[in-house]
């Protein structure tokens, strides 16, 4: 009985030891290389040079994520993020974005029109108020009395091809064409510490009031300190249903890299929706603490550039489930 039960003892020791091994991969305690910066899209290359400005000479990731995305936020070219955004139905543009810190602070504003900027607008939400989400008129009102200017947001573009749309009035979301997709961005600074921003004009001519994963902490976006950062783009109804970026930030945590975490994400949607998925896009990109970075989508084309010390400033191809 006392050899069974130092056996037992001896085995509760080794599997607590195991345990805390475990723990430390989990915690990514490992050397890190850094700085990091990805982001989703093609249109993620001019975001990343603009961040790595920040990373490269020592500053806050945080910094960093908000001056990336404002490249696309301002670029009139872009139809799917910012000024130039094509409209909802009625021919109204509306932008949805959060950003989050390396202590868990947040902001987000959501439908929030004639403002370029909703990236930094969503920080003053979380370095202002208590709040983490403004949407609508509220958001707009806070915006302008933090000195943001307001303007039209509907360049004579994205009204010409609203207006072709009114023609039929039909909606069907078109793989990997870009009227309903985000510039989600995660970075991970030489301090070791993370950030992220994610920032869209949501789908072409959706209903008036539509609001998709990018503003959604948790969904379009998430950061853990300890862990990692995870983002997303695509059909954002999805991502919401499934609280796509904490589900890969959680799965990282149980140990899985950031690769694994993202393909289990999109597992997890086509479980919830097997014959929908075939239809749709949604992608996720992650990154650990170590530096590792996952991306994968349901679909191939989905794209996201790299920039490192390794890797300077480079577009890839995601896997995919399809």
């Amino acid at each position: 009985m006392k050899t069974s039960r130092r056996k037992f003892l001896q085995s509760s020791t080794i599997l607590a030891s195991l345990a805390s091994v475990q723990r430390l991969f989990a915690n990514n305690t490992k050397p890190v290389n850094k700085p990091i910066v990805i982001s989703t899209w093609n249109f993620g290359v001019g975001a990343n040079a603009e961040a790595w400005k920040i990373l490269s000479k020592g500053g806050r990731a945080l910094d960093a994520v908000e001056a990336g995305v404002q490249v696309p936020e301002g670029d009139p070219k872009e139809t799917s993020v910012g000024l130039g955004g094509l409209p909802d139905r009625d021919g109204r543009v509306t932008l949805d974005a959060c950003i989050m810190d390396e202590f868990s602070n947040c902001g987000a504003v959501a439908c929030l029109e004639h403002i370029v900027h909703p990236i930094s607008v969503a920080r003053k939400v979380m370095e202002k108020t208590p709040h983490v989400l403004l949407v609508g008129d509220g958001a707009l009102q806070f915006a302008l009395a933090n000195g943001f200017k307001k303007e039209n947001l509907l360049t004579a573009e994205s009204e010409k091809k609203w207006k072709e749309w009114l023609r039929k009035s039909e909606y069907k979301p078109i793989v990997n064409i870009e009227n309903h997709d985000t510039i989600g961005m995660i970075a991970l600074g030489t301090d070791q510490n993370l950030a992220g921003a994610c920032t869209t004009s949501g789908m072409a001519y959706k209903m008036r009031g539509r609001v998709g994963d990018s503003p959604i902490i948790g969904a379009g976006l998430f950061v853990d300190n300890e862990i990692g950062a995870a983002t997303s783009t695509g059909l954002g109804e999805e991502v919401i249903r499934i609280c796509g970026s904490h589900l890969v930030v959680e799965l990282m945590r149980q140990g899985n890299l950031p690769q694994q975490a993202c393909e289990l994400a999109v597992k997890r949607i086509v479980k919830n929706q097997p014959g929908k998925s075939k239809e749709i896009q949604v992608g996720f990109l992650a990154v650990n603490k170590n530096g590792e970075i996952g991306a994968y989508a349901l679909q191939k084309g989905f794209t996201y550039a790299v920039c490192s010390n390794d890797v300077p400033n480079k577009i890839f191809e995601a896997k995919s489930f399809y």
